[in-house]
This record gives structure tokens, C-alpha cells and sequence, in this order.
């Protein structure tokens, strides 16, 4: 079995590379990335270590892939901030995000390869979501359930509707999925898309805009100042979290059953039972850590910013035994340790 990770030095994609090098040790994995993000330069020394093959490459530039055929595409590369392009061209963020999985969809027909694309909660237009009527509770805002199609208390189903904008990554990552469904019906291509939530663990290197759980765990280690952004600067918006182990668990499980997951579309995240408040997560970085940090508070919301999310994966757990297995409190925990041991590296970053 020969498997290709793009964005494969990046967080998500490096830990997937290691998680399928120790479950499906026969298989040949190569990790294509450009090394874009600040800190992926760490990771090709551990993929490398396992037995992993890193090829330097783009996916905007299909000339840079390695050489196919491969059994499977595993498609994790992104830009993944949802202020991308906001304030600035978003030129890197069509170019990577849409272009690029072009590029990976054309490689994957001409080697007959299955694809595995990872999508984001981010589909989900924000008006709708933003709407939706929610009370405030002592640590969190929460969702109320009213009878809205799609979103209830425990979070936001795939039948919601997807009629309004998303940001501009959201929509890059929506007309990727369309994209997809058009390569199926045109050449029959087999493929997985995975809406992952806020997936985190070690090997993130939390940014304000993308890795809020590392960011937060970081900033409390080395007493960097943080921010409650929006909604009155409380830290009372909330989000649902994966540990990328979690998420690595899954997608062995999908490769290794491909022909019963082909066609899948939804949710993959934490869920309500693994959810935190920015005010929750630093009760818990405080405690694990032991430490603390001063958190000013900014009432004024970001552009693309969401009172809440949380995915309802009761579609997902349908037709798996997969649960998410890391609690809020493990995935902090694992961070804490993860910083602790690389903390000469981590604070160059």
C-alpha cells in the first residue's frame, strides 16, 4: 500500500503520518508539504525518524508532487485560518485551499487513487449559525433548542442549510467538497470527506487565529499575555475539540474499510461532551500548568468569529463504534507535557 499525506509536515498531517506508520507498518507513506507554516520545519525530522518519506512540494505546483502512483490521497494540506484573505489578498488561500485540491484530485485520477479529503466545521454558513437563539450560563454561552432545522443543544447536523457565506477559507473548502462530488460522478472517484472541527493536540503551534487549546496551554507555560476577543470579552464563546489522536483513530479505521466509508460526508469533531469555553480552558491551563497569564478583554468581535460551535456527530456514530476517547482535561494535559518537553524549541516559535 503506498499512501500520499499532503501537508503532511503540518500538524494534523504529520501525526496522521505517524499514527498509520505504527498501525499499517507494510505501507510505504510519503508526506508532500512546502513547509509554509512557521514550526512544520520540526516535524520532517520526526517523519523522517519513523521511516516516513518527505518530499518538499506544492500542491499549487502539481510539477512538485512526487512520483504516483499512490493507493490512496490523503488531502490535509490548507490554509487554515478563517481570517485568511480578510485584510489582505487571498490569493495563497484560493491558490492552496481550492486550486491546489484540484491538483491532488487531477493526480488522483490519473493513479486511480482514493481520496481522503480532510473539510472543516467551517462549511456552515455563519448568519445561520449566529442566529441561532443560545443563553448565557456562568463559564459558557450555550444553544437553546427551538426546533431550527439542523442545529439543536447538541450542536449543528449535517442538514442544516447551507444557503449563505461561510468566510472565505468556509467557502474554499465548501467548493472543495463540491468539487469532489464532480470528480465522483465524472471519472467515479472514491473519496472520504471528514467536516472536522477544532481538531488539536501535540505538534500544534497555536496561532490567535487557528489552535486556540495549543495557543492557550502555550501562553500559560511561557507567560505570554492572551485575549478574550468578542462577545463582550468574557472568553464565554465555545468551541468543540478533537485530539488529533482521536482523529488519526478514525481515519485508520476509514482506510482500512474504504469501500464501506466511500461517499461519507459529516462531521467529525468532539461534540458537546468535549467542548470548553475560552474562560473553561483557562480554569484548566491554570490548574494542569500551574501557572497563569494576564488576560486582557476586547468586546469587540473579529470579522468571521462564532459565538459557539459544536458538530453533532450522531450521523458519524451511526455507522461506527469510533468515539472521540480524550477528554477536554487529557487534551490540555497532553499539550502541558508536549510543551514541558519541547520547551527550548517552542520558544523560538
Amino acid at each position: 500500500m503506498k499512501i500520499l499525506i499532503t501537508g503532511g509536515a503540518g500538524f494534523v498531517g504529520s501525526n496522521l503520518a505517524l499514527h498509520l506508520r505504527q498501525t499499517m507498518p507494510a505501507a510505504e507513506i510519503v508526506c508532500l508539504d512546502n513547509l509554509y507554516r512557521r514550526g512544520a520545519e520540526l516535524n520532517v525530522a520526526r517523519l523522517r525518524a519513523h521511516g516516513v518519506t518527505f518530499h518538499w512540494g506544492d500542491i499549487r505546483t502539481p510539477d512538485t508532487f512526487p512520483s504516483g502512483p499512490f493507493d490512496f490521497l490523503l488531502e490535509c494540506s490548507a490554509e487554515p485560518s478563517v481570517l485568511a484573505g480578510h485584510n489582505s489578498s487571498p490569493d495563497y488561500l484560493f491558490q492552496t485551499n481550492l486550486t491546489g485540491a484540484f491538483h491532488c484530485l487531477e493526480a488522483a485520477r490519473r493513479w486511480h487513487s482514493r481520496v481522503l479529503f480532510l473539510s472543516t466545521s467551517r462549511v456552515y454558513p455563519i448568519a445561520r449559525l449566529e442566529a441561532h437563539p443560545w443563553r448565557e450560563q456562568e463559564t459558557r454561552f450555550a444553544w437553546e433548542d427551538d426546533g431550527t432545522p439542523g442545529i439543536s443543544s447538541r450542536g449543528v447536523r449535517e442538514d442544516v442549510s447551507l444557503t449563505g457565506s461561510r468566510s472565505l477559507y468556509g467557502f474554499t473548502k465548501y467548493a472543495a467538497e463540491q468539487l469532489i462530488e464532480e470528480y465522483r460522478a465524472a471519472y467515479g472517484l472514491q473519496a472520504v470527506v471528514n467536516r472536522c472541527g477544532v481538531i488539536t493536540g501535540p505538534w500544534q503551534f497555536g496561532k490567535v487565529d487557528q489552535g486556540v487549546a495549543a495557543l492557550w496551554v502555550m501562553a500559560h507555560h511561557f507567560g505570554r499575555p492572551l485575549k478574550y476577543i468578542g462577545y463582550g470579552g468574557q472568553g464565554k464563546q465555545v468551541r468543540d475539540l478533537l485530539h488529533v489522536a482521536d482523529l488519526c483513530e478514525l481515519v485508520a479505521e476509514q482506510l482500512r474499510a474504504f469501500d464501506r466509508w466511500d461517499g461519507w460526508v459529516g462531521n467529525v469533531a468532539g461534540g458537546l461532551e468535549t467542548s470548553a469555553s475560552l474562560q473553561e480552558l483557562t480554569q484548566l491551563c491554570r490548574e494542569i500548568t500551574g501557572r497563569e497569564t494576564s488576560i486582557e478583554c476586547d468586546p469587540v468581535n473579529r470579522p468571521n468569529d462564532l459565538r459557539l460551535f459544536i458538530a453533532d456527530c450522531r450521523q458519524l456514530f451511526a455507522r461506527t463504534d469510533w468515539r472521540p476517547r480524550r477528554t477536554v482535561r487529557d487534551i490540555i494535559r497532553d499539550l502541558a507535557d508536549w510543551v514541558a518537553t519541547y520547551e527550548r524549541e517552542l520558544a523560538q516559535l
